[in-house]
């Protein structure tokens, strides 16, 4: 029971006091409540308008795609339209003037963009700058002009070079170019029809037919450059036509009616052009013809030997060994004319020096030659074991026969230890050769000695029996 206190119930009044405080504490929580709820209604709010500017900003980033887009294939069909009003020019034919300068914007649109020499072909320019190659201008600039065009047109396509010689362009060329004329641009016609040639060989299909039109002797003859008025790229270009025109065979036979193997050989130390002339002469070894016109040269072993001593380019010796194991696999008297020429020495220094593949074809040629004086040492043991079988009695004659054929063997024994005496001199001066070779690679002294074990090590004592004799 509570107590009273002045007149007033002390229990009942702490009571009150409870129940007031846990009204406020509950209007509290009410009112913090409430507030989240508000702050929640805020960020939904925030959250749903950046919603929104996102999505403006995405349709804005697709509309300016979209614009991006309709702005290139905008600027595509003017490019097309400006090749159609090009290609409209060259088969109108209104006049030369036209004509001329829609094969000037040809060769400009043509020069560096491969997508233009695909769409001006499809738009059917190449049959009407084909035939400006006809026409009559003394000067020539309408024919320069087209043949440029049609230059640039087959860069690096092959479906215009094969339409460019269905279009009859090679002898249209060669007519053009044989034509006797005196003008001042015939030489750079006739420039610019080698270059023609050049990129039109690149591709198999035309080789015959440029080889069988008469185009060889052209370019044979200004590679030659007799006059002296040809200008080096001409030249390098001429000799690089050549050299696709030799992968096919029957062109060949038509470059060997020329005088071009000769000049082959004079101009074989032009460093320049001694590859690329080598890739000819590696052609032309490939049929019996051109082999035997190439052991016609004088010192025409001499000089590929030679060039095994050219070791800072490795791909004219594996060119040279080339020929050279082609001819001595093929004919005897090849293999005699390269042992004469001392190519025993050069090819064993090249199977330690040369490249893998150079290494390679200098075995092989040591082996035919190895082969070939084993088959002749083995002919005459055959004859001198038939003579020994003779009976040892008889006439005077027989006897007399005898004793002049186990002298002639005798001789022939002396003979076979010279050649040991030279193969082992050859091989000491070869490894003599790469030592020194050795001791300038390691920048040791000039009088360097080689120690007695490192000479012993160099004896040819062993190294004779894999040599071809």
């Amino acid at each position: 029971m509570g107590k009273f206190v002045g007149g007033k119930d002390t229990g009942s009044g702490v009571l009150e006091r409870s129940l007031k405080l846990w009204s406020l504490v509950i209007e509290s929580v009410r009112c913090r409540g409430g507030h989240q709820r508000r702050e929640q209604k805020k960020v939904k709010v925030k959250k749903h308008s950046g919603s929104e500017r996102l999505s403006e900003l995405l349709k804005q980033q697709e509309w300016w795609e979209n614009g991006e887009e309709q702005e290139e294939v905008r600027k595509k069909e003017q490019v097309l339209e400006g090749l159609k009003k090009v290609a409209k020019k060259l088969q109108q034919q209104i006049s030369m003037e036209e004509m001329l300068e829609g094969a000037t914007e040809v060769r400009k649109l043509t020069k560096d963009n491969p997508q233009s020499r695909t769409t001006l072909a499809l738009l059917g320019v190449i049959p009407p700058l084909v035939s400006m190659l006809d026409d009559q201008d003394p000067t020539f600039v309408i024919q320069i002009a087209a043949l440029y065009a049609l230059l640039n047109l087959s860069i690096a396509n092959d479906a215009n070079k094969a339409a460019i010689v269905k279009a009859g362009a090679i002898h249209k060329m060669i007519k053009l170019i044989q034509s006797p004329n005196e003008a001042a641009n015939h030489l750079a016609l006739s420039e610019a029809a080698v270059a023609n040639f050049l990129g039109l060989s690149a591709l198999d299909s035309n080789k015959p037919i440029i080889g069988s039109s008469g185009a060889i002797p052209f370019l044979v003859h200004i590679l030659k450059d007799l006059d002296k008025t040809i200008s080096p790229q001409a030249k390098q270009d001429s000799m690089r036509a050549l050299c696709n025109l030799s992968i096919s065979p029957p062109n060949i036979h038509v470059m060997l009616e020329t005088d071009v193997i000769p000049y082959l050989f004079a101009n074989l130390a032009d460093m320049d052009l001694g590859e690329r002339i080598l890739s000819i002469l590696s052609n032309i070894v490939s049929v019996p013809e051109g082999r035997k016109a190439i052991s016609t040269i004088p010192d025409a072993f001499p000089i590929l030997i030679d060039i095994f001593n050219w070791v800072d380019s490795p791909g004219c010796q594996e060119k040279a060994s080339y020929i050279l194991m082609v001819m001595a696999h093929k004919s005897y008297g090849d293999r005699q004319a390269m042992v004469d020429a001392g190519v025993v020495s050069s090819l064993l220094e090249l199977t330690l020096l040369g490249s893998t593949l150079a290494q390679k074809r200098a075995s092989r040629i040591l082996e035919c030659l190895r082969v070939e004086k084993g088959k002749q040492i083995c002919g005459g043991g055959s004859a001198s074991n038939i003579t020994l079988s003779a009976p040892l009695y008889g006439t005077d004659r027989q006897k007399q026969a005898l004793e002049e054929q186990e002298e002639e063997q005798h001789e022939d024994d002396e003979m076979m230890s010279q050649e040991k005496k030279a193969v082992k001199q050859l091989v000491q001066q070869s490894l003599q050769n790469n030592m020194n070779r050795m001791v300038k690679r390691a920048n040791l002294p000039h009088d360097f000695v080689p120690s007695d074990h490192f000479k012993a090590a160099l004896a040819p004592s062993s190294t004779s029996k894999s040599l071809p004799f």
